[in-house]
């Protein structure tokens, strides 16, 4: 196969990778709903919709099997956070390190992932939702609203 099909069809590997997974929800279209309502209180609204869709089995079972599989390709989840992930966060933060603290939301998410439902690290794990939001929403927020000088 001529690798610029990748391109033509798919955009990237990160386009291809969505698409080849099939996920019930793509994750830069759910960021996208959410940034466009605004950056006010983004950090409970993304908490609070990332437990939704992973804690539901229909949709969360599938994006579990994809994190769990990560390992084995760590490139293909890289790209896909690097050009599907983060791009989005930074247009949403205004300047100085935009990118940076981009990231930053973008590790506490996939930390958040990873432990609760791949690890199954407890507490973690058996949390109610709303604790969850309570304790790391205030983080994402200030990574979004910037930190004091």
């Amino acid at each position: 196969m001529d690798p610029a099909l990748v391109s033509y069809y798919f955009g990237s590997k990160s386009g291809l990778f969505v698409e080849s997974l099939r996920l019930p929800v793509n994750p830069a279209d759910a960021i996208d709903a959410l940034l466009a309502e605004g950056t006010d209180d983004l950090g409970a609204r993304l908490v609070t919709r990332f437990l939704k869709v992973w804690d539901n089995p229909v949709t969360g079972n599938p994006l579990i099997s994809v994190l769990r599989s990560a390992s084995s390709q760590p490139e293909v989840l890289r790209e896909f956070v690097e050009r599907q992930i983060i791009p989005r966060f930074a247009r949403a933060i205004e300047e100085p390190d935009s990118e940076l603290r981009a990231t930053a939301v973008a590790t506490q998410i996939l930390g958040l992932a990873f432990a609760r439902y791949v690890l199954r690290v407890e507490p973690l794990a058996s949390a109610p939702p709303q604790a969850i939001v309570s304790l790391i929403a205030p983080s994402l927020q200030r990574y979004f609203d910037g930190l004091p000088s």
